[in-house]
């Protein structure tokens, strides 16, 4: 689209470098009176395969001499962009009817301007289409308090939001149906997934008809006790509810998402909660513990189905402890300690699992003066190892956890009206691959450099 702006500033974008990519052309001023043109423009992507909508941006030219002709050939060039991507469509289209996959996002380019910019800003107003951060969990400690006549048990337990998680990529579809992508084998993408459950759940208690795209790309592994997929549903609720405008606040999505599983509701909480009941019964908190340190979580390549380890509790080798507390010590002392990160759970995965309970061991001795604190979060199996980011070089020379997922980690923490955000890179490397993306990025520059970013 090229429309004229009473500013007088002319506003174009340059022709793309190579396929899927317009650079920003420089911005050149003069002290004299100037025209505006603004040019809006769709570019396809091949290197990272999914639609990118392009945004317009901004030149300004002098209205002195020349300032005509200036305006002629960036009007050339923008009419030759918009032929373009108009052509671009239409190939789209043909695809789709031959039966060849390919989303097109049907908005305009001042429309997308506008989400980028709310979207940087945290602030959300019925977009089309999100890109959020899907983060995980840990519990600092957990009680099993008692078993249930229901089959389920009674809990206590301190969760805490970390900065490890996926990406999910969120679009409207007018196709009547739910579609799901990912980038790891095994993750289901029928309505088994908690994802499409969450899309059913919302259009069942909002009414409002309407279906996703979604692209999930997961860095989380399955069985770990870390919520991943509990996470991926709670997103995928925030974001339908932002995408359809239907302001649902976060008390009731935190009610709603307890029918998805006993780890969704918590993150609908700013980050810290203590949870009771199954799990569902969620109890806001001021964060007790410093969001600055460290920790390093260790998933080996171990799994043991939750139902399967809570099968094996034995009930008479619980803990004692008083939830309440552990509660009390840990605000206190600031920082988590051995004896205060219980995990009822650690008893049957351990006799399920016995590598993994060679595995904390090991953790424990060999990081003694770094470690304040080495548990396993949920049902496990991923160890968490407090108070430092640094492995042990048996992680790495042992053939035994060499599948094993090392991720350095941080509690997180989320602001009213807002969804989580990553700190850094860390967050969704796989391994921390802080030298492949480089040291003190933030979470929006590192994803833009990880490939995440809107070309234009």
């Amino acid at each position: 689209s090229i429309s004229l702006a009473s500013s007088f500033s002319l506003s174009a974008c340059k022709r793309p470098q190579h396929a899927g990519q317009a650079r920003m052309s420089s911005a050149v001023r003069y002290p004299t009176k100037t025209t505006s043109l603004r040019v809006g423009v769709r570019c396809h992507s091949q290197r990272f395969g999914r639609a990118r909508q392009g945004v317009a941006r901004r030149v300004v030219c002098s209205a002195g001499e020349g300032a005509d002709e200036a305006a002629t050939d960036w009007a050339a060039v923008a009419k030759e962009m918009q032929e373009k991507a108009q052509q671009k469509l239409e190939e789209s289209g043909k695809k789709i009817a031959e039966g060849r996959k390919e989303e097109i996002s049907y908005i305009s380019p001042q429309e997308r301007m506008r989400e980028m910019e709310m979207e940087a800003a945290g602030v959300f107003d019925n977009p089309s289409s999100l890109e959020l951060f899907s983060p995980s969990k840990i519990n600092v400690f957990l009680r099993v308090t008692a078993r249930r006549d229901d089959g389920f048990h009674d809990l206590a337990s301190l969760f805490h939001v970390i900065d490890f998680g996926d990406m999910i990529k969120f679009s409207k579809t007018p196709t009547g149906k739910d579609s799901l992508t990912t980038n790891m084998k095994g993750v289901p993408l029928d309505e088994s997934n908690l994802i499409m459950k969450a899309f059913k759940l919302f259009r069942e208690r909002t009414g409002v008809d309407q279906h996703f795209w979604v692209h999930l790309k997961k860095q989380v592994p399955a069985g770990a006790g870390l919520g991943g997929g509990s996470g991926n549903a709670a997103t995928a609720l925030w974001a339908a509810n932002q995408m359809c405008g239907t302001n649902i606040d976060d008390k009731t999505l935190m009610e709603w998402s307890g029918d998805l599983g006993s780890d969704c509701p918590i993150f609908f909480s700013h980050g810290a909660a203590y949870c009771t009941g199954r799990g569902e019964i969620v109890e806001e908190m001021e964060p007790m513990l410093s969001l600055e340190t460290p920790m390093l979580l260790v998933k080996p390549d171990l799994f043991a189905s939750t139902p399967a380890i809570f099968k094996a509790l034995d009930l008479d080798s619980r803990s004692t402890a008083d939830p309440q507390e552990l509660l009390r010590k840990l605000a206190e002392a600031g920082k988590p300690a051995q004896e205060l990160c219980v995990n009822d759970l650690e008893q049957p995965a351990f006799a399920n699992l016995p590598e993994l309970k060679m595995l904390k061991q090991r953790l424990l001795a060999e990081g003694r003066r770094k470690y304040d604190a080495v548990f396993m979060s949920g049902s496990g199996s991923t160890i968490v190892c407090w108070g430092s980011a640094d492995a042990p070089n048996f992680l790495y020379d042992d053939e035994e956890w060499e599948d094993a997922v090392i991720q350095p980690a941080r509690l997180l923490t989320r602001k009213p009206g807002q969804w989580y955000q990553p700190y850094s890179e860390t967050s969704i490397s796989g391994r921390g691959d802080v030298d492949k993306y480089g040291e003190g990025l933030t979470g929006r520059d590192w994803l833009e450099q990880a490939g995440f970013k809107e070309e234009v």
